[in-house]
This record gives structure tokens, C-alpha cells and sequence, in this order.
């Protein structure tokens, strides 16, 4: 029998507690690494900071005008107005944004026609109010879409071809523009109604 060169190395071999330490001394590491971690580079960003004005709060009438404290034009009856939609943006190009609003009476049946409003703030951040009707409920229209952008109001109406047309059921879609010229709201798309 020949003896192995090397000599037995009994503390070579694995053992289960020798995973178990393993997996104790990794997950120490870990839990310390996350306690532990380094602050983040800071040299430079103290040295900018400390050359760099303060930024400036946003003015208080930079968030659009809540639609919900406005008094709508609508005669309702024993029913509350409802904000059913709402957009916000700078329409007018003044640096402030105004809000759009689809606003119905909330009726228990049928479909109330929705009136659109546009709603802004006074140069003090005062109260907000409307300050233009771009749809009118008599009118008996819907509006299933409503966006701004790029200081354009854009909606889809539902509408009726006769007065004989049942509430339920609007068979005229439009989709309508406008956009602030000259200091009115002006419809920038001539009215294309489709049948429904």
C-alpha cells in the first residue's frame, strides 16, 4: 500500500456546518452592506450646490384651477353640477395653465347634455372661475373626449340630427378644435358631424 504525497487534510472536506457558516458569514455581509453603505459622492455636488443659486419655488397659480370650487353656469335644479372630465393647460400663452371642463347636472335618468367650460385664476391666485362656454347644454351635447395640448381644446360631441332623436340615443359625432386668437375661443375645425 502506498502512502498519498500529500498528507490527509481531514478539515478539507465539507461538512454540513460548514455550509451552514458559509451562508451565515454571507448573509452577515449582506445585512451589514445595506446598513453600512457608503455615502454618495458628494465632493463635487457640495462644490456646485454651494456655487449654484437656490432653485425657485413654483409660483402658487403655476397648478391648474380646480374645477370642482367653480359656480358653473347651469340650471340643475334640486341636482348638484358634476365634473364629468377634465384637462389642464396654458391656453392663452400667458404662462399660466387653465382648466377645461365637461360639466352636467347629474340627473338620476337619461342623458344630460354636458356643457364645457374653461376655467382660470386671477393674476393674484385668486378663486378660480369661468371665463368662457365653449359648449352650451342647450345645445344637447356629450362629449365622450376631452384633451389639451399645445394650447389646443380638442373634444368629441355626441349630438342629434333633429330634435326628434330621443335623448338615449345621440347620432351625430364631432370632433371639435379650439384654440385662444384674439382673445376669444375660436373653432379651428369647421364641423364635420358623421352619423353614429
Amino acid at each position: 500500500m502506498q502512502h498519498p504525497a500529500v498528507p490527509d487534510l481531514s478539515h478539507t472536506h465539507t461538512r454540513p456546518i460548514h455550509w451552514v457558516a458559509t451562508a451565515t458569514a454571507v448573509a452577515g455581509v449582506v445585512a451589514l452592506s445595506s446598513v453600512l453603505q457608503p455615502d454618495a459622492a458628494t465632493a463635487a455636488q457640495s462644490a456646485d450646490k454651494a456655487a449654484a443659486p437656490a432653485p425657485k419655488t413654483a409660483p402658487a397659480h403655476s397648478t391648474p384651477p380646480d374645477p370642482a370650487t367653480v359656480a358653473f353656469p347651469l340650471e340643475c335644479g334640486p341636482v348638484k353640477a358634476v365634473v364629468q372630465k377634465k384637462a389642464s393647460g396654458d391656453l392663452d400663452g400667458d404662462g399660466r395653465p387653465e382648466t377645461v371642463a365637461v360639466v352636467h347636472c347629474d340627473a338620476p335618468m337619461g342623458t344630460p347634455p354636458d356643457g364645457v367650460y374653461v376655467v382660470t385664476r386671477s393674476n393674484d391666485g385668486g378663486k378660480p372661475r369661468v371665463v368662457a362656454t365653449l359648449v352650451n347644454p342647450a345645445d344637447r351635447r356629450t362629449a365622450t373626449e376631452l384633451s389639451v395640448r399645445d394650447g389646443v381644446v380638442r373634444a368629441t360631441l355626441l349630438g342629434y340630427s333633429s330634435a326628434d332623436v330621443p335623448s338615449c340615443c345621440p347620432d351625430v359625432t364631432d370632433d371639435v378644435k379650439w384654440r385662444w386668437k384674439n382673445g376669444a375661443f375660436v373653432s379651428d375645425t369647421p364641423s364635420h358631424a358623421r352619423t353614429v
